[in-house]
């Protein structure tokens, strides 16, 4: 179980639910336009091929919909920040149910449309605060919408990659998925010796050790949200980011190596 944390961040669930249907909405229009040579690569995540990646994007917010099907749980069991640290126990079973999901459903088109006008249905009238039966843990719908904009972002960076597509990421998904990274993070090494920083959206403190009080950190990472999302994930190793230079970091408190990836 990850250790106490500091005050939790919060989110506008209105700009939440606007950005999950947004990205959705981004990966629809993408998705169609992907041809059956690209749909065939090497999705880059294990034996996926792209067809099924782009099926398993779908899984993000169809849950969001199936379980609010489903009766509601009577106490939640999981705070937004355990969820990070929750989601590797399920690969096994993600994996399978993907790969059921493309077979079943080779118009991609039909799918997208039928899981886009599911959500939307559903968010039109469910209350924030509504519980959801997730196989993590019970959260609110709230919360839950908030990790799906982790699904929705990683997943769109790993189609525009194994595909070479261009699909665009919404400005606020793509914050908050940040966010919720980062506040893993400090999660996972609490304390105050080194910050984190992912501008524009996140700056956390982390790692034991001196606390810093004024002027300049002797402790500092930076890189960019999507650099940031591929260590967090393990889509790209510490020091490859370091060798490439796609993060700084500086002070003998900044080598974030053995501390990622934060979800499997």
């Amino acid at each position: 179980m990850p250790p106490a944390r500091k005050r939790t961040r919060t989110y506008d669930p209105a700009k939440i639910r606007a950005a999950v249907l947004a990205q959705f909405g981004n990966v629809r229009q993408g998705v169609h336009t992907l041809t059956e040579e690209q749909l065939a690569r090497p999705a880059r995540l294990g034996e996926w091929s792209v067809r099924e990646l782009a099926a398993h994007l779908t899984m993000a917010v169809e849950t969001v919909s199936r379980n609010l099907d489903r009766p509601e749980p009577g106490a939640k069991e999981l705070a937004l920040l355990d969820w990070p640290f929750a989601t590797a126990a399920r690969a096994g079973d993600i994996a399978d149910g993907t790969r059921e999901l493309a077979r079943d459903n080779p118009d991609l088109d039909a799918l997208y449309a039928r899981v886009e006008q599911r959500i939307t249905e559903r968010l039109a009238t469910a209350p924030d605060d509504r519980l959801l039966a997730a196989r993590t843990g019970a959260m609110t719908l709230a919360d839950y919408l908030v990790t799906r904009t982790v699904e929705l972002v990683v997943h769109t960076d790993d189609l525009n990659r194994a595909a070479g597509a261009d699909i665009p990421l919404d400005r606020q998904a793509l914050a908050a998925c940040t966010r919720l990274l980062a506040d893993a993070l400090a999660v996972k090494a609490p304390g105050a010796s080194t910050e984190v920083r992912i501008p524009p959206y996140a700056v956390v403190q982390c790692v034991e050790g001196p606390r810093h009080t004024r002027g300049t950190p002797p402790n500092v990472v930076e890189t960019d949200p999507l650099t940031w999302i591929r260590l967090a994930t393990g889509r790209t190793e510490w020091k490859t980011a370091l060798d490439e230079a796609k993060v700084s970091a500086s002070g003998e408190r900044a080598d974030l190596g053995g501390l990622l990836p934060l979800m499997g």
